[in-house]
């Protein structure tokens, strides 16, 4: 890819419409499941690789996991988004979603 490619793709990048949603990353050995209600899902699978990989999640279970059975026992999905252009505040919506898909997922981490 040279210069000018690389530019076109960043600008592309970030003309992409934001969503917000819900998102469950899955122990495929275990089946445990830890869910997020998060407010950009277009880079979270990325987040949660660098942060769990740096330890960021110390003293849980799912930082466990992810050390001792690494990175390709996991699986992302996305299982809930929106555009977020109608929300009047996110961070209650993120909480309600969360609280919401907690009741029906149940998810172990």
């Amino acid at each position: 890819m040279d210069k000018e490619q690389k530019k076109q793709a960043i600008q592309a990048y970030k003309l992409m419409p934001v969503e917000y949603g819900v998102i469950q990353i899955e122990n495929t050995i275990n089946h445990k499941r830890f869910i997020a209600a998060v407010p950009n899902i277009k880079n979270r699978w990325y987040f949660y690789q660098t942060n769990l990989n740096r330890g960021a999640y110390h003293d849980t279970e799912f930082q466990r996991d992810w050390d001792d059975m690494g990175e390709s026992a996991f699986t992302y999905s996305v299982l809930w988004h929106k555009k977020n252009d109608d929300v009047v505040n996110m961070r209650a919506t993120l909480k309600d979603l969360k609280a919401e898909w907690t009741e029906k997922i149940h998810p172990e981490y």
